[in-house]
């Protein structure tokens, strides 16, 4: 057999040469690449056929023994047996750190010495992601610009934005490799034109990375922006009558909000309020104050003018006490007549329907009724 045909034979991270000759492949130890992440755990198992009553042993990419069999080598409590026979030697090493990193070296020592090899992966948890450029609010139709930074990730981390329910593509990514010379810090801008709906709206970066076995790490801010203001007049009351008492409130809506309100009545020459009270007061209505009333409601982002034409009715009349108790009496003398009314035409449709059932008069022309042994009345002989 030839050494590349053996070759293709023997399991993966094995070594089958040793500093000058062919061992044999039931000899030669095996191992497997791990990827842990940091502050994980790594198991480490080296496995051999036929130990040619020799013992196994584990060292570090320093080259340092850890496990020589099932014996401890190196102080270090992180690193423990998990299992020693004369097939197999495997090790842990929890808390991993980035500096765990490296290739692992399962030996046999036989005649000769027979190796494999394992490379450790350190995966680096990225930091949680930051957002930048959101600390100033922002004027409408004006272009925002953020930026989102995260560090520590192990290989590089993806970045990616969300504005609402909505993807936001980034208008570039720039990877650069930390102080520590095995993470690296990922920074990722977008730039979008915002409109007053994007007032309140929640922006998101989110950082994916292998380490974090599908869960998300984001952050979110809320865009700040100012857009110009709206404004309309209410009166209170409704519906304003001659003498009564009349406030206009000028409703300022935008952000920020107004704060300066101007009034004025078209057709006169001096404006009537400018100030920071919203609300127009007129203590007594005359009907003189007709007419249009214009609100003038400033903000930094500008102004806007909102109108309300007042029509002063009449006068609602006032009733008095005594006229409201003759009014009461009035209704109950009208109901009582209309009683009695009634009963006397119930009475006289009942005294005519019985006028032709009265009784007949008395014989001998005498109409006074004979009362047996009384008075009126003759004795019989």
């Amino acid at each position: 057999t030839s050494p590349l045909s053996l070759a293709r034979q023997l399991p993966k991270n094995s070594c089958p040469w040793d500093s000058g000759g062919l061992s044999d492949p039931g000899s030669q130890p095996t191992t497997s690449d791990e990827t842990v992440v940091a502050g994980g755990t790594v198991v480490l198992k080296c496995q051999v056929e036929d130990p040619d009553d020799s013992s196994l042993q584990w060292s570090n990419p320093a080259q340092q023994t850890l496990y020589f069999g099932e014996k401890r080598a190196l102080r270090d409590n992180r690193i423990q047996l998990e299992r020693s026979t004369p097939n197999e030697l495997t090790i842990s090493i929890s808390d991993v750190v980035l500096a765990d990193e490296g290739e692992y070296t399962c030996s046999i020592f036989t005649m000769p010495v027979r190796t494999a090899k394992a490379l450790v992966t350190v995966l680096g948890i990225p930091q949680k992601p930051q957002i930048f450029g959101h600390e100033q609010p922002i004027d409408e139709e004006k272009v925002a610009r953020l930026i989102c930074r995260s560090s520590g990730s192990k290989p590089a981390a993806q970045l990616r934005w969300r504005k609402g329910n909505r993807e936001l593509k980034d208008s570039g990514t720039e990877v650069v490799e930390d102080p520590n010379g095995k993470t690296f810090t990922v920074t990722s801008r977008v730039e979008f034109r915002v409109t007053k709906e994007d007032n309140e709206v929640e922006v998101t970066c989110t950082v994916d990375h292998e380490s974090l076995q599908n869960s998300e790490r984001s952050t979110t801010q809320k865009l700040q922006v100012h857009y110009k203001p709206t404004a309309k007049i209410e009166p209170h009351p409704q519906y304003p009558r001659e003498g009564e008492k009349l406030q206009l409130q000028c409703d300022g809506q935008g952000n920020p909000i107004p704060q300066e309100f101007l009034w004025e009545k078209e057709g006169s020459d001096a404006p009537l309020q400018l100030s920071s009270e919203s609300v127009l007061i007129f203590p007594f209505l005359n009907k003189s104050d007709s007419g249009t009333y214009v609100c003038t409601a400033t903000s930094s982002m500008g102004s806007v003018v909102a109108k309300y034409n007042l029509d002063v009715s009449d006068a609602s009349p006032v009733p008095s006490t005594s006229s409201t108790y003759h009014a009461m009496i009035g209704g109950v003398v009208a109901v009582i007549v209309f009683l009695l009314l009634s009963l006397l035409i119930v009475l006289g449709h009942y005294l005519i329907r019985h006028k032709g059932t009265s009784p007949p008069p008395c014989s001998g022309g005498s109409r006074t009724p004979a009362f047996p042994g009384g008075v009126g009345g003759q004795a019989g002989s």
